[in-house]
């Protein structure tokens, strides 16, 4: 163990060229941290006339704990796989001026809370508010930080300690393990659960309501389905209920479409517009699933309940930020302009017809040698439309050990997500920006497939 001796001080060590070079790249504390923890390791484990690392690896050493330490985990990658809104993936890419909204608000000072008119304190609230006011036809709106946020902050400011009833065939789980139940447990709301798992009806609703029901919850099935023997009485009806009976309607709409879905060959999903003229008092929504922008949980409905909501001390935790709000209100802009289909990535991707896929996919082949195009589909994904494909084209490459080539895949210095069919990797266009593609095909030039 005297080896050891000949281990250099912590001190002597820094002052060593190379060492001296990290300090400048990485700072002082941190090279510091990574050269005691190395000295320390190896003493630690350290055999019996077990020869000592020379000053050279040690630097190794140091240098690599340092990029383990600071190496990004967040970082760009391209999705081949054909699922347009990935949830682990991110869900949707914004546009081009979402992108530069952003930069321009994260860049220096703004008017997020300043009105330029009478120079005193504004409200954030009011920037998103006047667009999607003139977008969906409800009478105001609030933005927090996403629809779950959105769902809780209704329910706590409105029925906290009061009955809100909702359908079996709608108590959701979601994406982590996060459920309508536990939503209203939280909000202090009190649950009324009714129907059945695949029925219910108009008169459970007003059985509900007569035994002290405060509000009627409304859930979009936007992430599962329900066939068969089924039935749910529509939102128009539950409307006319609540109306009579002087009860709130929330709708949870989860996916936020805007268009009609069924311009696309897709089955309808219901629009925010089409929930607010249908009669909900409140209508909750995510910014980026169908919507197509940034993660955001959106409120709209009557001008009474959101300046309740707006003054819960629970607004303050959930608000969406500035970065939020400017790329929010870029991402609605384009459907004011009516250029969604063309600026927005989402519904480019959707409206992506199997021809124009194809011709990407030909080019790929061609492109790389080898491979073959076939028929495949794209999904929606991210609780959006579920069960609904497109179809499209993709690159298939037959490969052995295919997980292999995935993990290869992942590992590039733009990673590339694919998936696998029949010991096939495949490689959708549908998501692929364009962009992306250079990247995309140089890096598989190098792989030898």
């Amino acid at each position: 163990m005297n080896l050891l001796r000949a281990l250099p001080a912590v001190d002597v060590l820094l002052t060593d060229e190379s060492v001296s070079a990290l300090i400048a790249e990485y700072g002082r504390p941190l090279v510091l941290d990574a050269t005691r923890l190395i000295l320390n390791e190896i003493r630690r484990n350290a055999a019996p006339n077990q020869s000592i690392p020379e000053k050279q690896e040690l630097v190794e050493r140091i240098t690599d704990r340092l990029k383990t330490w600071l190496a990004p985990s967040l970082i760009p990658l391209i999705n081949a796989t054909g699922v347009i809104l990935h949830t682990n993936l991110g869900r949707a890419p914004l546009s081009e001026a979402a992108q530069q909204a952003m930069l321009a608000a994260a860049g220096g000072y703004s008017s997020l809370e300043f009105d330029l008119t009478n120079g005193k304190r504004g409200l954030r609230s009011a920037h998103a508010e006047r667009l999607l006011v003139k977008l969906t036809g409800a009478e105001a709106a609030l933005v927090v930080n996403n629809n779950a946020a959105a769902l809780m902050l209704a329910l706590s400011a409105l029925t906290r300690r009061k009955k809100v009833v909702i359908s079996r065939t709608q108590l959701v789980e979601v994406g982590g393990s996060f459920r309508i139940p536990d939503v209203l447990s939280q909000s202090g709301a009190r649950l009324m659960e009714i129907g059945a798992t695949n029925r219910v009806h108009l008169s459970d609703y007003r059985q509900a309501v007569e035994d002290g029901a405060a509000a009627i919850l409304h859930a979009h099935h936007s992430n599962f389905r329900i066939s068969g023997f089924t039935s749910e009485p529509g939102l128009d009806e539950l409307a006319e209920l609540a109306k009579k009976s002087n009860v709130l309607l929330i709708e949870d709409l989860g996916s936020g479409a805007l268009l009609n879905t069924e311009a696309y060959g897709l089955e309808h999903e219901p629009t925010v517009q089409e929930a607010v003229s249908g009669g909900a008092d409140l209508v909750c929504f995510s910014g980026d699933k169908l919507l197509g922008g940034p993660q955001a949980g959106i409120i709209v409905g009557k001008k009474s309940l959101l300046q309740k909501l707006a003054h819960h001390p629970l607004a303050r935790a959930v608000r969406a930020d500035k970065l939020c709000l400017a790329s929010l209100m870029a991402t609605l802009l384009h459907y004011l302009k009516d250029e969604a289909e063309q600026k927005i990535p989402v519904w480019k991707m959707i409206s992506t017809s199997p021809l124009q896929i194809k011709e990407r996919a030909e080019r790929w082949r061609c492109e790389l040698g080898k491979g073959e195009v076939i028929e495949d589909f794209s999904t929606i994904g991210g609780g959006s439309l579920p069960g609904q494909n497109l179809p499209t084209f993709v690159l298939a490459l037959t490969v052995k050990q295919p997980d292999r080539w995935l993990k290869d895949l992942r590992c590039l210095n733009v990673p590339i997500i694919a998936r696998i069919d029949n010991e096939r990797l495949l490689f959708d266009p549908r998501c692929v920006m364009e962009k992306e593609e250079n990247i995309l095909l140089s890096q598989l030039k190098e792989l030898s497939f």
